[in-house]
């Protein structure tokens, strides 16, 4: 149930967040799973340097504008990688005094910096295809060069495909995002690969610098959807239609027996999901009674909900105040004075 000022008075120690251990919040068991998602950073750093290193040989061998870019967007992967983890281990620290929710939006802040530094690599990758545009050259030692990259290109498709799915099944945006920032430079490569591939049987060198722009565009649109997504998480964005209507399918199912929900309001911070709803009940019911029925609903909605939790008011039914408290800024109605 949503703690009361009084009730913090009385556990400055934080009682109150271990009393919602069961909600993940600040249970040994999640924060231990939290951390162990470092590793996958770790993974993504070191397929970073590996892929850094084969690319840049491969600009080396054969003086591709667009093997130059892949090289540049391998070198964000890796920025993008040592900010994930450092992001992530602060997200895995337990709720505190001073974060009584946790951590977790730390994670918005490492897809927000990703994000920007996708956009940045593909400044600069359209800027050096430009000159090449301009200045085109010859390009050398093509078969070799194409070995390379392809070698980058498999590890990082393997490591991108590894930091979605992680993502995805832990709710983590951070792996998620930087899965798909790697997978972005797999998409990267392969049109790099095939430029190259038609120049050295065309011989038109201007195809090298135009499917480098055509590239950066497309990392471009990579790179807004990812900020986009960090912006919302950090705006508190209500949670996705599909858990908002699971919490609305419990609800209906409580309402038969006269019960009644308001003031639903929904947030997200990184894997954990926050719920708070005001629950109107008769008010010649017990406190007891009232207790045992939130508590009831709170657990529903946490085996709906995964890594939720959840906040419940409770209301008398027949009072007119409390279908005051609907917005989130209350207008100033009070009870009168009683004599």
């Amino acid at each position: 149930m949503q703690p009361r000022s009084i009730f913090e008075k009385i556990a400055p120690d934080n009682l109150w967040a271990r009393r919602n251990a069961g909600d993940g919040l600040s249970g040994a068991p999640a924060l231990m799973e939290k951390a162990s998602l470092t590793r996958f950073a770790w993974i993504s750093i070191a397929a970073s340097i590996a892929t850094i290193v084969l690319k840049t040989a491969a600009y080396k061998l054969t003086g591709s504008v667009g093997l130059f870019s892949d090289a540049v967007e391998s070198l964000v992967n890796l920025a993008g990688g040592i900010m994930a983890l450092m992001m992530l281990k602060i997200a895995a620290r337990p709720a505190d005094d001073e974060h009584a929710y946790g951590h977790n939006k730390a994670e918005y802040f490492s897809s927000g910096v990703e994000g920007t530094l996708i956009l940045l690599a593909a400044g600069s990758i359209a800027w050096a295809a430009y000159g090449r545009l301009l200045n085109p050259k010859p390009l050398e030692q093509v078969g070799v060069g194409l070995l390379v990259s392809l070698a980058a290109s498999i590890i990082n498709l393997a490591t991108a495909l590894l930091m979605i799915r992680v993502g995805k099944k832990r709710n983590s945006i951070t792996l998620e995002a930087n899965g798909h920032h790697l997978m972005t430079d797999v998409w990267t490569s392969v049109g790099v690969i095939a430029a190259i591939g038609a120049v050295a049987i065309t011989g038109w060198s201007r195809l090298d610098p135009i499917v480098a722009i055509l590239v950066a565009a497309n990392i471009v649109w990579t790179g807004v959807k990812i900020v986009r997504r960090s912006v919302a998480g950090l705006m508190d964005a209500a949670l996705p239609v599909d858990d908002i209507a699971a919490v609305k399918t419990i609800f209906s199912r409580h309402e038969t027996d006269g019960i009644q929900f308001h003031a639903l309001r929904t947030r997200q911070a990184g894997a954990r999901k926050f719920i708070a709803v005001d629950v109107l009940v008769p008010g010649a019911w017990s406190v007891q009674q009232g207790h045992d029925l939130l508590e009831k609903i709170e657990a529903e909605i946490r085996g709906a909900v995964s890594e939720s939790s959840v906040f419940t008011h409770l209301e008398p039914i027949e009072d007119p105040l409390s279908y005051a408290d609907q917005k989130l800024d209350r207008s100033g109605h009070s009870r009168p004075p009683q004599n």
